[in-house]
């Protein structure tokens, strides 16, 4: 298939490209430019902030269009309104930032939504793309890590670690979370475009058990090869706290926590890595390569203030 990648040179993108090259298919490639693509691939380098930017798209036509960098349904639209409906599927990188706080758990595709929330855009994108007939298959993950990850996620655990740095844990630490490894997310990806039952879907898209925050330190720990005995946790109280000293913690401070069985059961997919195994494979592959380093821990005052 002719396959257009909004993306496509970082995170994500990276694994699901080559993925998407080894099946055979036709790839163009659309970003800034400040990453190298794979050969074989078209290159088209431009701002899709801009209209300037999205020209290069003008009169194209894809059979496939992955967009994982969208985050308003304006950012998508404006991509169809140059090259038209692609003529198999959409394929798009939504969140489970979407859904709303509940009190049961874990989340499926049909809980509710929150119009508040920071992702909102992604939840509008999914009711835009439905309500103009366009075929799409929308991923929601929860957190995404591994190799080339350029969010404070597992990072932010492995400098405090490394670094014999107190961890600061929100509450007594067993709020519980979920990541999901990138290559797995990317894996799926790939296989909906050849599954007709993944047109007009939303899937969770994650690692298949929750972990609690404890549980991630000690995880964390063992990856970077420290005794997770040795890792000292400091629990504060994240109602103490404004807003801005909050954000200084890399994760929800609520309970986040999907469920993947749509996804495991209409995609024959199954996860590849399990907690154990992401978290070692983001140490090994990504942050140990960058070693030594110098992280800043300032933030840390104001939450052990709480």
């Amino acid at each position: 298939m002719d396959i257009l990648v909004m993306g496509g040179t970082r995170f994500v993108g990276k694994p699901l490209v080559r993925l998407l090259q080894d099946a055979g298919h036709s790839l163009t490639l659309f970003s800034r430019g400040n990453k190298p693509v794979p050969a074989g691939v078209e290159h088209l380098v431009g701002d899709r902030s801009t209209p300037e930017g999205l020209q290069l798209l003008e009169g194209r036509h894809f059979d496939v269009i992955v967009d994982s960098s969208g985050r308003t349904q304006e950012d998508s639209s404006a991509v169809i309104a140059r090259t038209g409906a692609p003529s198999h599927r959409f394929v798009y990188v939504s969140s489970a930032g979407v859904y709303a706080d509940s009190e049961l758990w874990p989340l499926d595709e049909d809980s509710p939504t929150d119009p508040a929330s920071r992702h909102a855009g992604k939840a509008e994108t999914e009711d835009w793309l439905r309500s103009q007939g366009i075929p799409f298959t929308s991923f929601r993950p929860t957190y995404i890590v591994g190799p080339g990850n350029y969010n404070p996620v597992e990072s932010w655990f492995f400098d405090r670690i490394v670094h014999g740095r107190p961890v600061p844990l929100p509450g007594d630490g067993s709020t519980i979370t979920q990541l999901g490894h990138v290559t797995d997310l990317a894996a799926a990806m790939a296989r909906s475009i050849e599954v007709e039952a993944a047109a007009n879907r939303i899937y969770n898209c994650s690692g298949r058990q929750g972990i609690t925050f404890r549980g991630l330190v000690q995880t964390a720990a063992r990856a970077a090869g420290k005794d997770p005995a040795a890792v000292e946790i400091r629990c504060f109280d994240p109602a103490a706290l404004d807003k801005k000293a909050r954000k200084a913690f890399p994760l929800r401070l609520a309970h986040f926590l999907t469920d993947i069985t749509r996804v495991r059961r209409e995609l024959a997919w199954e996860p590849g890595f399990d907690l154990e195994a992401t978290l070692v494979d983001s140490y090994t592959n990504d942050y140990a390569l960058r070693l030594p380093t110098s992280p800043d821990f300032s933030a840390d005052e104001a939450l052990l203030a709480g």
